[in-house]
């Protein structure tokens, strides 16, 4: 009885080496990453979208909601128009526009390197695998090389299959202000067709004076248009979008 159980036992641990040595290595992920990018960023030339923002301070029983439209062009670049807006005044007048102009200035083309999840601005580490709506994913480690804003440090989830990022979760990296004791975020992507496309932001700011703020973000009414036609596959998903 024992002998079999030791050799039930070994049949396990060989299996589940077999099935770590079928991985990729983790410089293996990110150069595909990186070439998924580079092959396929033509593929959106541009795209509309819908955001609903909804920012919550339970403790002072404050909520604010703003409705926008957003169009990205092929550079990544954003332009943002208020639809809509609705309670706390002090959030609408001074967060929500505050928020619009960081976003603006960190897709310019000449701040979005600085930003980018990449070998130039993080180190890499695997984790583990997961599952995400059922899509295998490679978990990673990252952590950034430098301290600039628009950096963070946490953890993602890149898809197996199209080497897209569908999940993002940490903090920045360079803590925004001394008022904010902590930062912890969530950012999640979906397939839409043959692209990876934001899906929602989740955030909890805990601050000095104010305590937990929530921050929520959805994605939704997405128009892609055009298509252009990738040099090998035709239209494709590309990674590019989840760093626009």
């Amino acid at each position: 009885m024992r002998i079999t159980f030791v050799l039930l036992m070994f049949s396990v641990v060989v299996a589940a080496q077999d099935v770590e040595d079928q991985l990729p290595r983790v410089d293996e992920i990110v150069i595909r990453m990186a070439e998924h990018d580079a092959q396929r960023a033509a593929a959106l030339q541009s795209y509309t979208a819908t955001r609903r923002y909804v920012l919550q301070n339970e403790n002072h029983h404050k909520r604010a909601e703003m409705l926008v439209t957003v169009r990205c062009h092929q550079d990544g670049s954003k332009e943002f128009e208020t639809v809509s807006e609705s309670g706390w005044g002090g959030a609408r007048k001074y967060v929500f526009p505050k928020l619009l102009k960081s976003e603006t200035a960190a897709s310019r083309p000449s701040e979005r390197n600085k930003s980018r999840i990449t070998l130039d601005n993080y180190s890499f580490q695997f984790l583990r695998t997961d599952c995400i709506n059922n899509r295998l994913a490679y978990v990673l480690a990252i952590t950034p090389k430098t301290t600039n804003q628009y950096l963070v440090k946490g953890t993602i989830w890149v898809d197996a299959s199209d080497y897209a990022i569908a999940r993002i979760e940490g903090a920045p990296a360079k803590n925004p202000s001394f008022w904010i004791k902590s930062v912890h975020f969530i950012h999640t992507y979906e397939k839409n067709g043959s692209f990876w496309l934001p899906a929602s932001d989740r955030s909890v700011t805990e601050a000095r004076i104010f305590g937990a703020t929530e921050l929520t973000i959805d994605y939704f009414g997405y128009s892609l248009t055009p298509l252009a036609m990738s040099a090998s596959n035709g239209p494709t998903t590309t990674n590019e979008i989840t760093n626009r």
